[in-house]
């Protein structure tokens, strides 16, 4: 689908008749249908908190536009919510740099630790209150690995010359510097046609990239060496909290943070099931990886922190050792 300017946009969120105090317009890309699920979830029990009170309406699929566009019309007030990437977040508030970070977390476990710790995740929430929106909670995106057309990325030297796409985030962009490659910073939108091309040699990303998004048509080698587990950011905008009354605003929080624990609930079998899908139906081959050498490759990345996001990379790791 073809991004709509500002103008269109606008106007579809008018034409709905969405634009009623109670109801919160929240627009969202193309997801994974247990993240689909969480916000619809979300949603559910926005409405039975507050009895009907406060209703969700979803403009989904990219309807919208991109991320940054509906991050930046939240903050224009057009839209009231949406949910990103956390790497996108990094160019709005520096704090969100530490969730690309390469090999920050040990594994998922150790991510749940830090996601639901909010003496951690508070502050990250709040850098944003200026900018005229707020994170309310977070949900799984999975472990992001590379992908390739024509050879797996089982070594460092793998990655040596290859055109690679990445998210739009400097961290995202420096360690892929760093390991060799070649970054190529794009829209998800676009890199199908850009792997089928040869624009791209490979990819970034989660398994539902290979099946969702049908890069798996494509793109034969999955190499599993989990380099970043970058959340997905449920925002709101100020404005939209601010007009709701002190119990409908709990009632907001409350529901972002139970679809958070639904979503835990479906996430893993689903992942399974993208990886499954994409070997059997598509001959995606998974390979495994020593990241050691890849830990290695990108250390200088550790070693230039500072300030606030070497505190909170800090924080991170001495949660991973508990």
């Amino acid at each position: 689908m073809t991004r709509m300017t500002t103008m269109t946009a606008l106007a579809l969120i008018l034409a709905s008749g969405a634009a009623q105090a109670e109801t919160l317009r929240f627009g969202y890309a193309q997801n994974a249908t247990p993240t689909v699920e969480a916000m619809q979830k979300f949603a559910e029990l926005v409405e039975e908190k507050t009895g009907g009170a406060v209703t969700v309406q979803f403009f989904p699929d990219g309807q919208l536009g991109g991320e940054r566009e509906m991050v930046e019309m939240v903050q224009g007030g057009a839209l009231d919510m949406t949910k990103v990437s956390g790497g996108l977040l990094e160019s709005f508030a520096p704090v969100y740099g530490v969730f690309p970070m390469p090999y920050l977390f040990d594994d998922q476990d150790h991510f749940y630790r830090v996601m639901d710790d909010a003496a951690i995740m508070q502050p990250i929430y709040e850098s944003t209150r200026d900018l005229g929106f707020l994170g309310l909670t977070y949900y799984n995106s999975g472990a992001r690995n590379f992908y390739t057309v024509n050879k797996p990325v089982e070594t460092v030297e793998d990655l040596k010359g290859l055109k690679i796409r990445v998210l739009q985030s400097p961290t995202a962009i420096r360690m892929t510097e760093l390991l060799g490659a070649t970054p190529v910073a794009m829209g998800q939108a676009e890199v199908y046609t850009s792997l089928q091309q040869g624009v791209l040699d490979g990819a970034e990303n989660n398994e539902f990239a290979l099946t969702i998004a049908r890069h798996a048509e494509v793109a034969k080698h999955y190499s599993e060496d989990g380099h970043s587990r970058i959340p997905d950011i449920l925002l709101i905008g100020t404005a939209a909290m601010d007009r709701l009354s002190e119990e409908h605003r709990s009632a907001v929080t409350e529901a972002a943070q139970e679809s958070t624990d639904f979503h835990k609930t479906v996430w893993d079998a689903a992942v399974e099931a993208a990886a499954k899908e994409s070997a059997d139906q598509f001959g995606v081959t998974f390979h495994e990886v020593d990241i050691a050498p890849f830990r290695e490759a990108v250390q200088p990345m550790y070693d230039e922190l500072q300030g606030e996001t070497a505190t909170v990379v800090t924080a991170i790791r001495d949660a991973g050792a508990q």
